[in-house]
């Protein structure tokens, strides 16, 4: 049986139209209404604890065979469940939780600059070892052309200004003034 083939512009005369690339419902924002929640970093005790007890039956594997089956548990087995313990300990550590939101770190950061905010942006960052969340905060002063701008990192736990940069804004934005 001869298949059927057409260029991919020729349309289809006689049938509906082909399925194409779909987002799935949870990334499909047409359908979002409300603001939008920052997943927090204590999510991540989730898989800790599903490689605390992989880890814990590894090694209980290990210590009932006690070497009589070196086919199917053998040392492996024992060095995987240390390995497994290992990085459940630090899934334990970095699932640090998430106190201030979006709004309280800019609320942070205006405080910190000393100027009228105007445009602002948030993004969600990490950073050490146990990837503590931190957001950056990008504002511009609310004069029209803004005339300073600044980047200021404060902490997601305790709401403590990490580091600040404030400057004159160098950006020339007088072909979008009404003059």
């Amino acid at each position: 049986m001869a298949e059927d083939v057409r260029p991919a512009d020729e349309p289809d005369e006689g049938g509906p139209a082909p399925e194409g690339d779909q987002l799935p419902e949870d990334l499909d924002v047409t359908g979002f209404v409300g603001p939008y929640q920052f997943p927090n970093n204590n999510r991540r005790r989730i898989p800790g604890a599903i490689y605390l007890a992989l880890g814990l039956a590894c090694i209980a594997a290990w210590a009932v065979t006690d070497g009589n089956d070196p086919v199917l548990v053998n040392d492996g087995t024992l060095y995987a469940g240390i390995g497994l313990l290992l990085v459940a300990a630090y899934h334990f550590l970095a699932g640090v939780t998430l106190e201030l939101d979006e709004k309280d770190a800019l609320v942070a950061a205006t405080h910190a600059v000393g100027f009228p905010v105007g445009h602002a942006s948030a993004q969600m960052g990490w950073r050490g070892l146990r990837s503590r969340p931190t957001w950056r905060i990008l504002l511009y002063s609310a004069d029209d052309p803004p005339a300073k701008r600044g980047l200021v990192i404060i902490d997601g736990v305790d709401g403590e200004v990490v580091d600040q940069f404030v400057e004159d804004n160098p950006e020339d934005w007088t072909q979008y003034t009404d003059a």
